[in-house]
């Protein structure tokens, strides 16, 4: 039976008729349209499919949509601001922080969240911090730059 709940996401609300059991990633991509949060692993073990729930990372592909029910949600889509990226995302460009794309939106909101946490994480916290978070692409030096550089920090040799 399908119920109707509200969700806010990237700062509007949508009003949805959901089954209990969908998740909030099935939400995002196919009630809402929202193509940025990609669909992995659907085992919560990739990353690909996190967001930020209430500023905390979530993997959307194992949390139920009525769950996320009055929590402030944001997706990648949410995160540039009167269409100028945010830090997070212009580093990732200007430092080789992606390649194929397709972990990179899970990547940077795990950031985001750890450096709202701690602004000047060391490079092994962040390594830690990231780990749940898998890339076939670019062997993780690179996005470590990235997010190091926003933290005013770098992880660059040399």
């Amino acid at each position: 039976m399908k119920q109707a709940i509200n969700l806010n996401v990237n700062g509007d609300t949508y009003e949805l008729l959901v089954a209990p059991n969908l998740t909030l990633l099935e939400v995002l991509r196919e009630k809402i349209g929202l193509m940025g949060t990609k669909r992995g692993c659907d085992l919560g073990a990739c990353g690909a499919c996190t967001v930020l729930v209430d500023g905390e990372a979530y993997l959307s592909c194992i949390m139920l949509a009525v769950d996320a029910v009055g929590k402030n949600i944001t997706t990648i889509e949410g995160l540039s601001h009167e269409g100028e990226l945010h830090p997070l995302q212009r580093s990732f460009i200007d430092n080789g922080g992606l390649q194929c794309g397709f972990c990179t939106p899970g990547m940077i909101l795990t950031a985001k969240a750890v450096l709202d946490e701690d602004p000047s994480p060391t490079e092994e916290s962040l390594k830690k911090k990231l780990a749940g978070n898998l890339c076939r692409c670019t062997g993780y030096k690179k996005v470590l730059d990235s997010v190091m550089d926003v933290a005013g920090q770098s992880s660059k040799e040399g």
